[in-house]
């Protein structure tokens, strides 16, 4: 917990010293894109805020990671929060990433007046306002195509998720070479999972050639990595009980895994299963503004000649189904405890 704390406290004040040095000792846009010195100042930083959170803890100074991991002691000091060091460390932390956010988004109520600003988003909404029903079969069409997309993709993660959801699960995987196999795994779906379904759209829209194909296998991609996370987890939870009992009359390790913890997860993997195709198909809109297919497409080509009234009919289809799937989805959830 100590070294989560120093670790904790060196972000938090390596993320200040960097802040600091940039607003004042740095005056021009190509200094920061010395990308070799930016990260050694970050490094160095870093190792300045841990060097200064275990100073703070020999001195007996409660920090923001004393407070967050409990590494100290509760002490009977009758000081409100705001009055302590840690309270000053979160306000002054959270301020400097505020104005840092603020600065970065350009952030300006000026522009949001702005007069022919505001006409143009009046413009826009007076077309999504009154759509053009007569692309609607069409819209139809495309949206079946995109519900489809999502079935198929979920359908295809489902077998590939549960085994690595067993493979990906700390209190299965012991042992030398099983940890070794589970820490790969789980770097390997981490960084499968960070990358979005819009970015392994356009990588297959490269592969496969555009269309409904390339949205699919990204859906199914990101629906593997995503799926055997929650699974994982739903079996590094079950109960330990019947594992033990199961394994006290000689099973083996696959004997385990079927009579102990499928019993105990399959509900909760069905009901997140059914949740992850609704988040596909919602997604599935998405990535077909890259290329991946479905209504997604449909919605670019009309966005991108200002037809907005046909724009309006599709965001009506896109609502009404995703509301339906949305109900069912959570009905079928609630049945499923």
């Amino acid at each position: 917990m100590t070294f989560r704390k120093i670790i904790f406290d060196g972000i938090l004040f390596g993320f200040l010293l960097s802040v600091f040095t940039v607003a004042f000792f740095v005056t021009s846009e190509e200094a920061l894109l010395n990308l070799p010195v930016g990260v050694a100042c970050v490094i160095a930083f870093f190792a300045l805020g841990c060097a200064f959170s275990a100073l703070l803890k020999k001195m007996g100074v409660t920090t923001l990671g004393d407070v967050l991991f409990k590494t100290s002691p509760p002490t009977l000091e009758d000081k409100a929060w705001f009055r302590r060091f840690w309270g000053w460390q979160l306000i002054i932390s959270l301020s400097t990433a505020l104005i840092v956010s603020i600065y970065k988004t350009e952030f300006s109520l000026i522009e949001i007046l702005d007069e022919n600003g505001f006409a143009g988003a009046v413009r826009l909404f007076k077309g999504l306002l009154a759509p053009n029903w007569e692309v609607l079969p069409r819209a139809v069409l495309n949206i079946i195509e995109t519900i489809f997309m999502a079935f198929l993709a979920t359908t295809l993660a489902i077998p590939a998720a549960f085994v690595l959801s067993f493979l990906c699960a700390k209190n299965i995987m012991r042992g030398p070479f099983a940890k070794t196999v589970y820490l790969v795994l789980r770097m390997f779906l981490n960084i499968t999972r960070s990358i979005e379904a819009l970015i392994w759209a356009i990588i297959f829209s490269v592969w496969v050639g555009i269309g409904p194909f390339a949205g699919m296998l990204a859906l199914m991609i990101h629906s593997i990595a995503s799926l055997a996370k929650q699974y994982s987890e739903m079996v590094e939870a079950v109960e330990e009980g019947p594992i033990e009992a199961i394994e006290s009359t000689g099973a083996n390790k696959l004997q385990t895994i079927w009579y102990a913890i499928v019993p105990q997860v399959l509900l909760p993997y069905i009901s997140f299963t059914v949740y992850r195709w609704d988040i596909n198909v919602r997604m599935a809109t998405i990535i077909g503004l890259v290329g991946g297919g479905g209504i997604g497409t449909m919605l670019v080509q009309y966005q991108g000649q200002a037809m907005w009234r046909e724009v309006g009919c599709i965001i009506a289809v896109i609502a009404v189904v995703v509301w339906a799937l949305d109900l069912a989805s959570a009905h079928i959830r609630e049945a499923l405890k």
